[in-house]
This record gives structure tokens, C-alpha cells and sequence, in this order.
């Protein structure tokens, strides 16, 4: 929710998004509530945990898209040597192994 409504701080004339999270607000208590509490705020780097049972932590860093205004590309990476790290790797490994029995 949060990049959802910092585009809507960075643009907020935009028709398609009002009408997205109108159309939210009116069909989920949830969202309305979240809505009316959030503030509009940028983090280009931090940390986030995932809610995955293998990986954990990662650390990310957003980047602004020169070549396109407007686009961020958000990189995510586990803290070497680190336990997210070596979870990280274990799920790459069988996500590789699966998309070569899919193959196959």
C-alpha cells in the first residue's frame, strides 16, 4: 500500500488511480482504514522482511529510472554470509531445479 500511495502523492491527478482506490475504499473496510491512515513517504533503501518461511530479512535499495520518469527499479539482496543469505540461496537452487523438471 505504501508505493500505491506515494503514487498517488507524486501524481495525484491521475483519474485511474482515484478511481482504484475509491472503488478499494468502498469495497473494503480494510482498505479504507488503511487508506485514511497511511502518509506519503518515500524509502529508497531499507529493509524488509518477507513473509516467507525460508528467506527472511533483505536489504533493498530503490533506483530512479533516468530513461523512464517515474520508474523505480527496487533491488533486494541478503546481507552476505548471513542466515537470509544462505535461506535465499537455498530457494534460488529450488526454484532452478523446478523450472528445469518443468522443462524437461
Amino acid at each position: 500500500m505504501a508505493i500505491l500511495r506515494t503514487e498517488a502523492g507524486r501524481n495525484p491527478h491521475n483519474k485511474s488511480l482515484h478511481d482504484l482506490t475509491g472503488e478499494l475504499s468502498t469495497r473494503s473496510e480494510d482498505f479504507c482504514s488503511r487508506w485514511s491512515h497511511q502518509f506519503v513517504r518515500h524509502h529508497g533503501t531499507g529493509s524488509k522482511t518477507f513473509n516467507h518461511s525460508l528467506v527472511g530479512e533483505l536489504a533493498y535499495e530503490g533506483m530512479h529510472m533516468a530513461a523512464d520518469p517515474g520508474l523505480t527499479l527496487t533491488i533486494y539482496a541478503a546481507e552476505p554470509d548471513s542466515t537470509s543469505a544462505e535461506r535465499l540461496q537455498l530457494l534460488a537452487n529450488w526454484a532452478a531445479t523446478e523450472y528445469r523438471d518443468v522443462r524437461r
